[in-house]
């Protein structure tokens, strides 16, 4: 069953690009979060999506919340693609895809590819945003404004 709109992200482990243990319950409830999953590092649209998530990571800190990118990529690939391109975030390693079956991520382009799906969750840990596109670089507005709307609305 995939996640929906309102749902709360489910409590989740998987190791980060540096081999350590990572537990969602160390941001979800504590504040906003960005999960986007993405099909392969150093691919090209991947890439493009990585770096302007980089691009605009301070903008995302400034309002409180945290991006994480998922793929099935090995730890040390994640290594790799986060030291080139200079990746603030972390990078979740998903090799045997229990965080694609918890989300319900779906394959794209005939089951060809994995998705390429962001999840904005709000500082509770429920889903405020599924965006699911393949083209690349449109997930960072949309994560972004999402964020923005929320962090508006605390305020007031």
């Amino acid at each position: 069953m995939a996640l929906q709109l309102g749902d709360k992200i489910p409590n989740f482990s998987a190791k980060d690009s540096s081999g350590n243990d990572f537990e969602s319950s160390s941001v979800i409830g504590i504040k906003p979060v960005v999960f986007y999953f993405y099909p392969k590092d150093n691919t090209p649209g991947c890439t493009a999506q990585a770096c302007s998530f980089r691009d605009q990571y301070e903008d995302f800190k400034d309002l409180g919340a945290e991006v994480i990118g998922i793929s099935s990529d090995s730890v040390q690939s994640h290594e790799k693609f986060a030291k080139r391109y200079k990746l603030p975030f972390l990078l979740l390693s998903d090799n045997d895809k229990k965080l694609r079956n918890l989300f319900g991520v779906k394959a794209n382009l005939f089951g060809l590819l994995p998705g390429r799906v962001t999840y904005v969750a709000d500082q509770n840990g429920i889903i405020q945003l599924i965006f699911d596109s393949l083209m690349a670089t449109n997930h960072i507005p949309k994560a972004l404004k999402i964020i923005k709307k929320m962090a508006s609305e605390k305020t007031q």
